[in-house]
């Protein structure tokens, strides 16, 4: 698990030992709801690429209507896999999603993680 070069995406994402997020740049990102089945993932991460790559299009064209479609797009694949909109567990713990990691019950284990690289 070493750190990327500036720019470079993590080869192996590091995920909270809970697997409720994956850090990025010391940032935790909710992850997708793993109840989800496998064609179900596979179907709304295809929709997410999509939707992404119209928000590209969009970009290049300035095509203000579309990028506002596309945008939505997004939202609405990241809402259905989990990783945004309600959270997916189901005991009650606080949604940590876009917090540093140092800001959260994660700092610890975190910094536990980074001294063993």
């Amino acid at each position: 698990m070493g750190r990327n070069p500036p720019g470079e995406a993590e080869l192996d994402p590091i995920f909270t030992p809970d697997g409720r997020y994956l850090i990025v740049r010391d940032r935790l990102w909710r992850a997708a709801n793993p109840g989800l089945s496998a064609e179900a993932k596979s179907e709304l991460v295809n929709a997410l690429m999509t939707a992404r790559r119209e928000v590209g299009v969009a970009l290049r064209n300035k095509d203000d209507t579309r990028l506002t479609q596309a945008r939505a797009a997004v939202h609405a694949a990241k809402v259905a896999l989990g990783e945004r909109g309600p959270v997916w567990w189901t005991d009650g713990t606080r949604d940590f999603n876009r917090y540093l990691v140092k800001n959260t019950p994660y700092a610890e284990w975190y910094l536990a993680t980074r001294v063993l690289e």
